[in-house]
């Protein structure tokens, strides 16, 4: 944008490029209206709009509004018809002139919002009303709103562009190493004596109804996947045919412990909360080993230290997110393999 004002200023003689009238486009939001509209415009005025911009990738701009439109369809022509229109049927366009859509204000907020880069205030409210009508038991509405949060995630997801790994052909290695050492910080501070995390273990419990229970180990190195050290067990024990995620979670770790020839973990991390991290911590002190191991709680996403000490991190937090990705990672292999074995039992 720069170079494009500096050209406009002083047209160079040899440069072809960014000298036409045309300005990079902005986004007007007539908060005037009654019904605010959401638009394209290449011109900014005085006119008690509001604007966002200007953004140097008109196609980029267009395709973000497509998938903000998707979670908050708004009108998007200034002289919308007195009938429906085909966006409408299409759940893209409320119409609010013909359909009086009381929610339509709160739809506005939440794009200009979003615009302003504040989506922990939306995913907050969005959450706060799926919980509502959860709790009265309007399971649709719930579901819809749960999409929108889900989409949002996506969107604002962290991205690095080509142009930055021609610029850091080692980037990716960069922020890899970077999230490891906010992890070693943030773990030692609370207590969780880390010296590196050169091998993060994950392990995870499937099962249904406490039948073909299947325990999952994944394997980071360096912070990367290492998935030739991953490693899948089948649980042995008798459970009497129900669910016991702390007993099941022991017998994986014992059963991972006695194989000496592997190497031995940096850090253990358990899906789970305090019963998953206690159940695992009285094999880790039976055995009187020194590893490092947390907890990752599912409903908040909140680590927890085998002292059953809290640790809450922003939700924007890279360590977290890597927490998160490796319980991931551990949640699919292991329901991937407790599927298998419930194929064969059912086919049997």
């Amino acid at each position: 944008m720069l170079e494009e004002k500096l050209i406009k200023k002083y047209t160079p003689k040899y440069n072809i490029k960014l000298i036409d009238g045309k300005q990079y486009p902005s986004l007007k939001i007539t908060i005037k209206d009654e019904y605010p509209k959401v638009l394209l415009v290449r011109k900014v005025v005085k006119d008690n709009c509001l604007y966002f911009g200007p953004y140097t990738s008109t196609s980029s701009l267009r395709t973000v509004l497509k998938i903000l439109r998707r979670i908050f369809p708004y009108q998007n022509v200034l002289n919308h018809s007195n009938k429906l229109c085909l966006y409408y049927h299409l759940g893209l366009c409320p119409c609010p002139s013909v359909t009086k859509d009381v929610n339509y204000g709160k739809m506005i907020n939440h794009i200009i919002d979003f615009l302003n880069g504040k989506t922990g205030k939306i995913i907050r409210e969005l959450e706060n009303e799926r919980n509502l009508f959860s709790k009265n038991e309007g399971f649709e509405e719930a579901k819809e709103l749960q999409r929108k949060i889900n989409s949002i995630k996506l969107i604002t997801s962290n991205v690095y562009k080509p142009f930055e790994y021609e610029l850091n052909p080692n980037l990716r290695a960069d922020v890899v190493q970077k999230e490891l050492s906010e992890l070693i910080k943030v773990l030692n501070e609370n207590g969780v004596g880390v010296l590196d995390l050169k091998r993060i273990e994950c392990y995870d419990i499937s099962n249904t109804s406490g039948l073909n229970a299947t325990g999952s180990m994944v394997v980071f190195t360096n912070g990367e996947k290492d998935t030739a050290s991953y490693r899948r067990f089948k649980i042995k024990k008798d459970y009497n045919g129900k669910p016991n995620d702390f007993a099941m979670m022991q017998e994986v770790l014992e059963r991972r412990l006695k194989h000496l020839e592997w190497p031995s973990p940096s850090l253990i991390v358990v899906d789970g909360g305090k019963g998953q991290v206690s159940s695992v911590n009285e094999i880790i002190t039976k055995k009187a080993l020194k590893i490092p191991l947390i907890g990752l709680a599912k409903r908040e996403e909140t680590i927890i230290t085998s002292t059953l000490k809290e640790i809450i991190l922003p939700k924007d937090s890279k360590t977290l997110h890597l927490i998160m990705r490796l319980r991931d990672e551990a949640h699919r292999f292991a329901i991937t393999y407790h599927k298998k074995l419930r194929s064969r039992f059912i086919f049997s």
